[in-house]
């Protein structure tokens, strides 16, 4: 009897152990394959696919002719060494930004600068002769039109919500190499790098996606594919891409071109102010509470500023809720609006903070 039930407590034992061991797997592999779902999302790849077959459809390859004088010289035997121009033929290349579908193209000025001729070769392979409608030197940027209706376009985005970090692409056409997209990520905002003439506004966006020869006037874009910038210059000791690209912000861009197509000019608003970055030097000589800020060197008269009640050595904080910290983050900012359009400015004087409204001038 007692063998009969040391044999059952075994076997009841036995069975127990099973129960267990059965329970104990079946977590551990749930939980496993929880962790495993976990790092594929946590190491999965942003997709491009879809950001890259809309926005190569909407980048176009420009093709400039111009003309320019090339001096010859010959020996005369009676008059000795002579000259004379001969004009020659020169072909520069681009890109371009679809921005509308009956036909306007955003591209960089110097792209198609002092073009007698200009060519447009869409993604298909259609060619078209461009149009002029407008130029704006301080921002390196140009409209042109095309006769067509029906085309595929990129629509902006805002670029004031772009974060450092985000996945970007680039799209161009790179040493004549139709529709290239290379993937990188926004390295900064509101960059000076002073490739333009006295006066040109800069406030780059930078990144690392590859930007080379061809790149100028193409498309930087995000993951949904809308247009955050326009390609327009790389930093490289070689002159060709090192790991620096830089592009015009889509709301600078939209705005200079809008006053292009209605205007034919671009009509620009200022506050009427000299500023300049706050360093620890400046802190200290004007004894400044903080680095936060764009200081107001001067405020001149008669202007937007002036009429608000700003003074001499004020420091602006913010611009219609946005921070600001630097010269080129305030221009970036000012070219978004125009002349009789009014601003909330954060300003602040020694200790004191206080909100000022302002109207904009020309």
């Amino acid at each position: 009897m007692k063998k009969n039930k040391i044999l059952i407590y075994i076997f009841l034992g036995f069975c127990l152990s099973l129960f267990l061991q059965y329970t104990l797997s079946e977590k551990s592999y749930a939980s496993d394959f929880d962790n495993i779902n976990y790092e594929v999302k946590k190491n999965s790849n942003p997709n491009f696919i879809n950001a890259s077959e809309k926005s190569i459809k909407s980048v176009v390859h420009i093709k400039s002719k111009f003309i320019s004088n090339e001096i010859y010289g010959y020996y005369d035997p009676f008059y000795g060494n002579r000259y004379y121009n001969h004009p020659k033929k020169n072909f520069a290349s681009g890109s371009g930004v679809i921005i509308s579908d009956d036909g306007f193209i955003v591209t960089n000025r110097h792209v198609i600068n002092n073009a007698e001729e200009i060519e447009v070769v869409l993604f298909d392979k259609r060619t078209y002769n461009a149009i002029i409608l407008g130029e704006d030197p301080e921002s390196d940027l140009a409209l042109l039109k095309i006769n067509e209706k029906k085309l595929p376009f990129l629509e902006f985005d805002n670029s004031n919500n772009i974060k450092v970090g985000e996945w970007v692409l680039a799209v161009g056409n790179p040493y004549n190499l139709n529709s290239t997209v290379t993937a990188g990520i926004i390295s900064a905002k509101s960059r000076q790098i002073n490739i333009l003439n006295d006066g040109g506004i800069e406030a780059f966006i930078q990144t690392d996606a590859a930007i080379n020869s061809g790149n100028s006037g193409g498309a930087l874009v995000n993951t949904s594919g809308k247009l955050v910038g326009i390609n327009t210059a790389i930093q490289s000791k070689t002159g060709s891409f090192s790991g620096y690209g830089f592009a015009i912000p889509s709301n600078m861009v939209q705005k200079i071109i809008n006053d292009l197509k209605e205007y034919g000019e671009v009509k620009r608003a200022y506050i009427g102010i000299h500023i300049t970055d706050i360093n620890t030097q400046i802190q200290k000589k004007l004894n400044l509470d903080g680095l936060d800020g764009v200081l107001i060197s001067k405020v001149l008269e008669n202007s937007a500023a002036e009429r608000a009640g700003i003074k001499d050595f004020d420091v602006i904080l913010e611009i219609n809720g946005i921070k600001v910290n630097s010269s080129s983050e305030l221009h970036e900012i000012i070219i978004q609006y125009n002349p009789g359009d009014e601003i909330k400015c954060m300003i602040k004087r020694k200790e004191d903070v206080k909100e000022v409204i302002l109207s904009l001038q020309s």
